[in-house]
């Protein structure tokens, strides 16, 4: 074979190797392709209906909240002021706490209790106030405070609500720390002042928060009352 047509021969051979080459790339490519569009679409997650948070199920929850923070707060309220502390008495020649003693009191009365507990006393005395006597009024103002903060508007209405067992809490927890004083050192007539007033305050703001939380609870019972009254009339019941 001439030169000439060798050198054709192996041009042509090698433009079919080509050829071939870039048929065989195309034809990966459109595999590839074929492949990706032929993937299943992603499965949307199903969603769980019961466990999404409406209005009312928060509402729900809140009122179970409700309901054993009031029982564990009348617990404390029994155990606090109606049994330890008037067994307190037993431990002091039947004199009543400072506690109790809504109208007050004055130094003739301190001087005998000093006179009339021991140390041991002072020490149980000074026990309750760090106990029941911390638990009841954060109880009771906390949930006072859910109560209104479920069934009241936001607005000032409900932060004046709010304001009443806040200073109830703060009142009563420093009264106690007031009472205590009074059984170290020397009597202080001011002192027994201070701790009479915070007293005396202590049990208006108290009143005022039972207030508060039964009138709140009686409206949200009127209400619910009359709306499941007007439902079974329209027979949505």
């Amino acid at each position: 074979m001439s030169p000439s047509l060798r050198r054709r021969s192996d041009a042509l051979a090698g433009s079919r190797t080509r050829t071939g080459i870039i048929r065989s790339m195309a034809k990966s490519r459109k595999t590839k392709k074929s492949k990706q569009y032929n993937r299943p679409a992603p499965v949307a997650p199903v969603v769980n209906d019961s466990t999404e948070r409406t209005p009312e199920k928060a509402q729900s929850n809140g009122n179970i909240i409700l309901v054993a923070g009031i029982g564990a707060a009348i617990m404390l309220f029994w155990y606090y002021h109606l049994l330890t502390l008037n067994q307190m008495t037993d431990l002091s020649n039947g004199l009543m706490m400072p506690d109790q003693m809504i109208g007050g009191y004055g130094v003739e009365h301190i001087e005998a209790l000093r006179a009339g507990m021991d140390e041991n006393a002072v020490g149980q005395l000074n026990y309750l106030h760090k106990t029941a006597g911390l638990l009841f009024p954060l109880f009771l103002s906390l949930i006072t405070m859910l109560a209104v903060n479920l069934n009241t508007a936001r607005g000032a209405i409900r932060w004046a609500l709010w304001s009443v067992p806040m200073i109830f809490a703060v009142t009563d927890l420093w009264e106690n720390r007031a009472i205590d004083a009074l059984f170290t050192g020397v009597l202080d007539p001011a002192a027994v002042q201070l701790a009479s007033t915070l007293t005396t305050v202590r049990w208006i703001f108290l009143f005022a928060t039972l207030a508060i939380l039964i009138g709140v609870l009686i409206a949200t019972f009127v209400k619910t009352f009359r709306q499941k009254w007007d439902d079974s009339k329209q027979g949505l019941l």
